[in-house]
């Protein structure tokens, strides 16, 4: 028998078979293009029906990482990216179709920890953390080997985690932290300064504000540019405070940094190291590893199928 994982996130849906040794048999991956509320519901189930088409109860367990909050109470789940997903019936919805199949669900930042401690760079690891940078910030938090999820299943939500002040309303949508330093927060921050500095005559200043990505952003770092040095140094200082909270906070083994930002951004974590150093409980961050995702964009897809290993029926 086969786990089967699936990965929502922001932009795409990405299913994979995996065998119980983590070995990816098949992927496949659709754009949610413009797709909201059931739709995307119906995509999900429906991708799900057509890999299944020769044999729908070929699967001995199934797990879900959605770009969110999962309420385990209740089966529902809000995700901020995708309209009409305030209190989504995803569970309900997917059992109607799946003909008893074991079903588990998460958030993306706990699949992505769990797929790193089952085939990646947390292997071994009891306490470990995956700061996953993207269109957002999250953190999955691993102690003492089990995912730590909160109250109400809302824990590692770091976007929102306090790194200055004053406060400012600009904060209310997205957090302090996730405002600037997230991918979406990249391309605020270098918006601003440009409108700020008159003079800047770079590379960037080439670009129309609504075209302006986080990827031009490193493009321009990489080439040298002065405005994409400051953005990026700012964010370089948030990752390294965040990340010491997080150290001194939960004494990790590991932070794992991963996400579309920690592609480029890769090239950033020995400095972002050294920032951490100026903030962390001195003797935890002694202990501490710092490293990229194994498994990179797919971290969270294996998390996924870990969490329908985990739960099997068989």
């Amino acid at each position: 028998m086969a786990l089967l994982g699936i990965d929502l996130g922001g932009t795409k849906l990405a299913l994979g078979v995996f065998n119980n040794e983590g070995q990816l048999l098949n992927k496949k991956s659709i754009p949610i293009q413009q797709r909201k509320g059931k739709e995307v519901g119906d995509l999900i189930i429906n991708s799900f029906l057509e890999l299944c088409e020769n044999d729908p109860y070929a699967f001995d367990s199934i797990g879900m990482s959605i770009p969110g909050i999962y309420r385990s109470k209740t089966g529902t789940v809000w995700a901020p990216n995708i309209p009409g997903w305030e209190d989504y019936p995803l569970l309900q919805e997917f059992k109607n179709i799946a003909g008893g199949i074991n079903i588990t669900i998460d958030s993306d930042r706990a699949c992505c920890i769990l797929g790193e401690v089952w085939q990646g760079n947390a292997k071994g690891c009891t306490d470990a953390i995956f700061l996953t940078v993207g269109t957002g910030i999250g953190a999955g938090i691993l102690i003492n080997g089990e995912v730590f999820r909160g109250a109400n299943d809302i824990a590692g939500a770091i976007g929102w985690m306090a790194l200055q002040k004053p406060f400012e309303e600009k904060y209310i949508s997205y957090g302090c932290f996730e405002y600037s330093s997230s991918g979406d927060g990249i391309t605020r921050l270098a918006n601003e300064f440009i409108l700020q500095n008159e003079g800047y005559t770079g590379e960037l200043k080439k670009v129309s504000p609504i075209e302006l990505s986080a990827r031009l952003v490193f493009e321009a770092f990489n080439n040298e540019d002065e405005l994409a040095k400051q953005v990026l140094n700012i964010c370089i200082e948030n990752w390294g405070m965040a990340s010491a909270n997080l150290i001194s906070l939960f004494n990790p083994e590991k932070i794992i940094f991963g996400g579309g930002v920690f592609g480029p951004a890769a090239q950033l974590i020995p400095q972002i190291k050294k920032e951490a150093a100026k903030w962390a409980q001195p003797v935890s961050m002694k202990f501490v590893e710092f490293s990229t995702a194994a498994l990179k964009s797919d971290a969270a897809l294996y998390g996924a199928a870990y969490l329908a290993l985990k739960n099997s029926t068989a």
